[in-house]
């Protein structure tokens, strides 16, 4: 289980962040489809061609059997309710094995404002800093996107670049920032 003192303090007194199993794997998708389609343009995924995905497609995702760790999803439940889930994810090829990307960072429209996505942040950099060798944590967040900025930006992140034009919904452009943390 993945826990940390300031994630306690940031999130509801009955959070639990942990890593994501198996079983776990139809409420992640659950909450991802229901992501897609609230928040198109937060996501590069589109919902229609997720929501036709079986669960068992994102098991790579959980980083079983991954050597030296740092390819993970980590899920935020209360009371036995997956609010949101964060994913890192890493490559294996030696040159870039030093970067982990988080990826799928999302929450529940509900849940919004009660420090479920600080905590989860939170823990992952945490889970991803204990990883063997990983340096560097990515990110991409939709440029319009304030709350989310902030928050990575709270957590130490910085933006080295901007994608623009990275997502074209209904033909409009949404341009992504892309941010850094050296761990």
């Amino acid at each position: 289980m993945i826990s940390s003192d300031s994630a306690r303090r940031a999130a509801p007194e009955l959070l639990v962040i942990r890593t994501l199993d198996v079983v776990d794997l139809p409420a992640y998708k659950a909450l991802r489809d229901a992501m897609l389609h609230a928040f198109p343009d937060a996501f590069t995924s589109d919902a229609h061609t997720e929501s036709r995905k079986p669960a068992e497609v994102y098991l790579p995702r959980l980083g079983l059997g991954q050597p030296g760790g740092g390819q993970f999803t980590l899920g935020a439940w209360d009371d036995g309710e997956l609010l949101g889930a964060l994913t890192c994810e890493r490559e294996n090829r030696a040159k870039v094995r030093h970067i982990g990307h988080i990826v799928g960072m999302m929450v529940q429209a509900q849940a919004a404002g009660r420090g479920v996505g600080r905590a989860l942040l939170a823990a992952g950099i945490e889970q991803a800093r204990a990883a063997d060798g990983i340096e560097l944590l990515t990110l991409s967040v939709t440029s319009t996107n304030r709350r989310a900025v902030r928050l990575y930006e709270g957590a130490g992140f910085v933006r080295y670049g901007t994608l623009k034009h990275a997502i074209k919904l209904d033909g409009i452009y949404h341009d992504k920032d892309l941010m850094s943390l050296a761990l």
